[in-house]
């Protein structure tokens, strides 16, 4: 199948797949997002999605809905399928007993347990197999898995709403609300889609923020509060432990008094002790290795400039999302998105890639990737496509 409509016909079934996958972001750590179709002829005949961890696989979630013979179907998968056994059998043990004829991957998994070895299995049994359909689209929707299977840590993306001069706030601190209702809606099926988000002591003694998710279907993501010496009032919002659907995790400096520390844990949330920088800072990195060690995928910062500018110095952000109002606010001591050195020349800024805009009411919304080496990972393409 290697004419312009048979390509065509292959990216239409696939999109429906990535849809498919977009269900489960949010909700399969330390899993990746997957979407299935089996397609008879022209229709669509079964579906199926990863919908959390220990949950069948995609593939698997299809097949059971599958009426017809799978000898007359062709699968469509947007990342390859595992041929090892985990929590689940391997997928490909399913599609080998299926029946199954054509098998279109979107891009390869490159955890080392698969990386082409599901593709193999499937060649070798017989099965047409074509690999790197919507590759980009299929890489960006889980690059927080593929980043973290390459470096352990979470994809970092942050979150502002600035004027139109590009202030976050007016000199007197007031920020509700810069952004309109449609951007506001729009955070929420952002925060439903992390696995975690990130504020510091600053946001939340300016705005007492809950971190949680409001859409009616909608998923809590893990709250994460960067908090050096401890000194958040525990009847903060975020810290409402009887109404918190997830868990509620401090970063504090190594070497604070243990029993303030133990305080803090006996409020019900969880306190993790890492190292300073020379600024009294806590490491930033050091606060993404332990939520990667805790197989968190993806985090929102929804800080204020200090800590998005800190991120950003650092080389530790992935995607900015800036929801900008047509408001002007002024004022040289307003403040901005982002704080800290900035660039020094203009050789030194970020040019964001895979820029895309949308409008939201009265907003734009401009969204894309930074430049990131640990994110540039080009997947194997076992054997030809």
């Amino acid at each position: 199948m290697s004419t312009q409509p048979a390509a065509k016909r292959d990216e239409r079934f696939m999109a429906r797949a990535l849809e498919l996958a977009r269900c489960g972001l949010g909700r399969t750590r330390p899993n990746p997002a997957v979407g299935c179709v089996i397609v008879h002829g022209e229709q669509i005949v079964a579906e199926g999605f990863h919908a959390r961890a220990g949950s069948d696989h995609a593939e698997v979630a299809a097949l059971r809905n599958l009426s017809v013979p799978g000898s007359e179907c062709e699968l469509y998968v947007n990342l390859e399928p595992c041929s090892h056994f985990n929590r689940t059998p391997p997928c490909t043990n399913a599609v080998l007993a299926s029946g199954i004829r054509r098998v279109v991957i979107g891009t390869i998994d490159t955890n080392p347990r698969v990386s082409g070895r599901g593709v193999t299995v499937l060649r070798e049994a017989g099965i047409e197999v074509v690999c790197g359909v919507l590759e980009q689209q299929s890489r960006q929707l889980n690059a927080p898995f593929f980043k973290h299977i390459a470096t352990g840590l979470p994809f970092v993306s942050v979150k502002y709403a600035m004027s139109l001069d590009g202030k976050i706030g007016t000199r007197s601190g007031d920020s509700a609300w810069i952004s309109g209702e449609a951007s506001r809606d729009h955070v929420q099926t952002l925060r439903n889609t992390y696995d975690a988000i990130m504020v510091g002591t600053t946001t939340l003694k300016k705005d007492d923020p809950r971190l949680n998710c409001r859409l009616e279907a909608g998923r809590d993501p893990m709250r994460v509060v960067l908090d050096a010496r401890l000194e958040s009032s525990p009847t903060s919002r975020v810290f409402d432990t009887a109404n918190a659907s997830t868990k509620i995790l401090i970063f504090a400096a190594e070497g604070l008094d243990a029993e303030r520390v133990a305080a803090r844990r006996g409020e019900g949330v969880e306190v993790a002790l890492v190292a300073t920088d020379k600024r009294g800072w806590l490491d930033e990195r050091a606060v993404l290795e332990a939520l990667g060690q805790r197989d968190v995928l993806s985090v929102l910062v929804e800080g204020g400039g200090a800590l998005v500018g800190s991120l950003l110095e650092r080389r530790l952000v992935d995607r900015v999302y800036a929801f900008i109002a047509p408001r002007l606010i002024g004022g040289a001591d307003a403040p901005s998105p982002i704080a800290g050195l900035g660039a020094a020349t203009m050789a030194d800024v970020i040019d964001l890639e895979q820029r895309q805009i949308a409008l939201l009411g009265d907003d734009v919304l401009i969204w894309g990737d930074v430049p990131n080496a640990l994110r540039d990972l080009t997947p194997r393409k076992p054997g030809s496509p």
